[in-house]
């Protein structure tokens, strides 16, 4: 299974063990004042801040918190001003990796990052040397247990999608990042259970790691994801699903 679908599933079981809401909620908000200041908060006019509000919404998010964030991203309320950046970089196996900030203190970030990198046997590169083997794509995840494959999948391509495909009970529908949100709209015109809708970095191409290397990777890309100022971790690797769920027991 390829990284990004991979790191999608395990981030989606680690959610449902994540007990802190309010860390969640944490990087909600930053994705909703970044949208905001970046191209205004009128949602109609600014597809990332609909998306933003779509996944908060998802995480229950009260509609007072996400006002107060669009206003802080505007500037009608005083608040934090985060700039975005973002980290490249190799784990093991040779994996790369490209992790996406959300940051209101640039130096704090780059050393958390680095010492998660150091930590975990992996090494943080210079701007450029893996971006290039990511492309930007719209995931959408639909609630398995309440729409068949088949019927997702005519809705999707009949609206623009790229592929569809089944996984762990969800599934997961794959746009360009241009038709994301016409993708996603369709589909729950259709009645078809959106649960999230976002941007996501797919990898062109993924290497395959084993042993004590997959361990090592999966503790380094979770141990990034768990950083505050982290807002997404793209990886271009593949782990075998037998050897995934050894290394989970």
């Amino acid at each position: 299974m390829s990284g990004h679908s991979k790191w999608n599933t395990i981030k989606r079981k680690k959610a449902l063990k994540d007990a802190s809401r309010s860390k969640v909620w944490s990087k909600l908000i930053r994705e909703i004042t970044v949208a905001a200041r970046e191209s205004g908060g009128d949602p109609d006019g600014n597809a990332r801040l609909r998306l933003a509000l779509q996944a908060a919404k998802g995480a229950n998010m009260p509609g007072d918190t996400m006002e107060k964030a669009i206003k802080r991203g505007t500037g009608e309320l005083a608040g934090v001003v985060f700039e975005e950046t973002s980290y490249e970089g190799y784990g093991p196996g040779g994996v790369a990796i490209l992790v996406e900030c959300q940051t209101d203190n640039k130096n704090r970030t780059t050393a958390e990052v680095r010492h998660v990198f150091t930590k975990y046997n992996g090494k943080l590169g210079s701007s450029g040397c893996v971006a290039y083997l990511f492309e930007r794509r719209g995931m959408i995840l639909l609630d398995g247990a309440r729409c068949d494959v088949n019927t997702a999948m005519e809705a999707a391509i009949d609206a623009g999608a790229e592929d569809v495909t089944e996984e762990d009970g969800s599934i997961l529908v794959t746009t360009s990042m241009e038709e994301l949100h016409a993708v996603s709209q369709a589909l729950n015109r259709a009645g078809l259970p959106v649960k999230s809708a976002e941007l996501t970095r797919v990898p062109q191409n993924t290497v395959k790691v084993t042993g004590n290397d997959a361990r090592s990777l999966l503790n380094l890309i979770e141990a990034l994801d768990d950083l505050d100022d982290v807002s997404s971790v793209s990886a271009n690797f593949d782990i075998d699903d037998r050897e995934l769920a050894e290394l989970d027991a």
